[in-house]
């Protein structure tokens, strides 16, 4: 049986080759950070400027989260090697929780291995046949997937679009024979992580008090440095207390390692602990990582000149590049698409910037829809203006040597 099915595989994976969209991993043998050595799998590593990970405070390798990390190691050991409702819950993961939940301003935080596991454990308890979820387009695979573990109605509205969002909320009036969904669930990420687009949640909260909707948001691309004290997008747009859930992760701005969570009623956060299978059927969070997003936490409290680097970053980067000539995408996030269409040539200039010194990443499909190939910068408050000085040249003389 296997040689057919080898025969079959072998033939997709060159068919991915051929395309030019066939992901190659970068071997990375330092800490995250602005700078790391990086090189092809199986060949040795130089020192390049790193453009693409999602470390936008810079926290990643900070000397307080090691520390941290370090202590809990120490003190509390290396894993929980059972799962919370057993024998896995330390004060730590208590404690992780209501800082969350002051951070954010809501009654209650569960925490969750990643983001994915998240929205894996959000929708199946909460919505069954007789409730709506309405889904932006654009969402990030975690939600997509989440909500198909769910018997919910499910119902799709273009990417930030309000009045296609609103022609959705008016479908789901003919739910139940006319009576309406029973409950009904806005979903969105903040971010839109492969264009650096913010969700409309002003316009999106006003639909669903209207609607009489659940609206939430999924803040990967945002928690730690968006809004006045980093709350997120929920802050930025200044409709935090009209937000009944948020998902997150502490693998990004929260010093890049693992851990997710929801937050929100409480009442919600108190049943997923009873019915949301990923946290009943998965082991605890690591008290070291705990530990180090405590921290980071804490410094995110205190961070607004870190905050403010990383918005000049950007500003920098974008203006550079659209002096020189290149394509990007709108935005005031710190994600910045520059666009190149077709797959192969986007993969082409990502693989010279490497060789002068720069890592970045090119997305094709599936990823991205066919066409709308791109690099995706992602800056940090840990570059300097040097280095994105840097990062603008390797772009140009990038290009010209591909198109050479």
């Amino acid at each position: 049986m296997y040689t057919d099915l080898k025969d079959q595989l072998t033939a997709e994976l060159a068919q991915i080759q051929e395309a030019g969209t066939f992901k190659h991993e970068r071997v990375i043998s330092t800490p995250q950070s602005n700078r790391i050595t990086a090189g092809p799998l199986g060949r040795d590593g130089a020192e390049v400027l790193n453009f693409c990970a999602n470390n936008y405070l810079g926290l990643a390798d900070h000397p307080d989260l090691l520390a941290a990390a370090k202590q809990a190691l120490d003190e509390r050991g290396f894993g929980m090697a059972s799962v919370r409702f057993i024998c896995g819950t330390q004060d730590l993961h208590l404690e992780l929780e209501k800082k969350v939940s002051a951070f954010l301003s809501t009654e209650d935080t569960i925490l969750f291995s990643s983001c994915f596991d998240a929205n894996g454990a959000v929708f199946a308890p909460l919505f069954g046949p007789k409730d709506a979820i309405i889904s932006d387009a654009l969402n990030h695979a975690s939600l997509i997937d989440g909500i198909r573990l769910s018997k919910a109605v499910r119902y799709r509205y273009r990417n930030a679009d309000l009045e296609d969002l609103r022609a959705q909320l008016e479908s789901t009036r003919a739910q139940n024979d006319g009576a309406g969904a029973r409950r009904t669930i806005i979903v969105t990420d903040g971010v839109f992580s492969m264009d650096g687009y913010l969700a409309p949640l002003d316009g999106i909260c006003d639909l669903a008090d209207e609607f009489g909707a659940l609206v939430l948001v999924d803040d990967s691309h945002a928690v730690g440095f968006m809004g006045a004290t980093g709350a997120g997008t929920p802050e930025h747009f200044g409709v935090s207390d009209r937000i009944d859930l948020y998902t997150g992760t502490f693998g990004k701005a929260l010093g890049g390692a693992s851990g997710g969570y929801v937050s929100g009623r409480g009442e919600i956060v108190a049943l997923l602990r009873q019915t949301g299978r990923p946290y009943l059927f998965s082991n605890s969070l690591a008290p070291s990582i705990v530990a180090a997003t405590l921290a980071a936490l804490d410094l995110v409290a205190g961070s607004a000149d870190l905050r403010a680097a990383l918005f000049r970053n950007a500003e920098l980067f974008r203006r550079r590049m659209t002096e020189e000539g290149f394509e990007l995408l709108e935005g005031e996030h710190a994600i910045v698409p520059v666009m190149f269409g077709d797959a192969a040539l986007a993969g082409r200039i990502a693989d010279a910037m490497l060789e002068r010194g720069v890592f970045v990443t090119a997305f094709s499909y599936p990823v991205v829809p066919r066409g709308k190939a791109r690099i995706r910068v992602q800056l940090s408050a840990a570059h300097t203006e040097e280095d994105v000085e840097a990062a603008v040249q390797a772009f140009v003389a990038s290009r010209a040597a591909v198109q050479n």
